[in-house]
């Protein structure tokens, strides 16, 4: 009865170990740098917007950027493509948020991006 019980509880604790690892998340960011130029593009992507394991979505018109937070145990940059190709937002390319702060000091942007495009606001 003993080695039942003592079994038994082994059995529990590998099984906890196993469910605790399977449970464990791996949130990252991607910075997405796209052709977005307006609020309308950013209602777009924030109604539509998919992906597995996508936690959040934070766009910025002046930066052109989309970053997403997502479990990278689910999806990766390249897995979540093709919500943004589903949505014809063009993605020029992506990256870390590090490196997203290191492009913002190369390449400061203006508030006013032209409004050279034709969609309607």
């Amino acid at each position: 009865m003993k080695k039942i019980i003592i079994l038994a509880m082994a059995l529990l604790a590998v099984a906890g170990t196993a469910n605790a690892q399977k449970a464990e998340k791996q949130i990252t960011t991607t910075v997405f740098i796209t052709d977005i130029d307006c609020e309308g593009c950013v209602k777009k992507i924030y109604d539509n917007f998919f992906g597995k394991g996508v936690k959040s979505i934070k766009c910025d018109v002046p930066t052109k950027s989309v970053a997403v937070t997502y479990d990278a145990a689910k999806n990766t940059p390249e897995g979540l493509m093709p919500a943004f190709k589903y949505l014809k937002v063009k993605v020029y390319e992506h990256m870390t948020v590090e490196q997203f702060e290191e492009y913002k000091k190369k390449n400061p942007v203006s508030a006013n991006h032209g409004h050279g495009h034709g969609h309607k606001h």
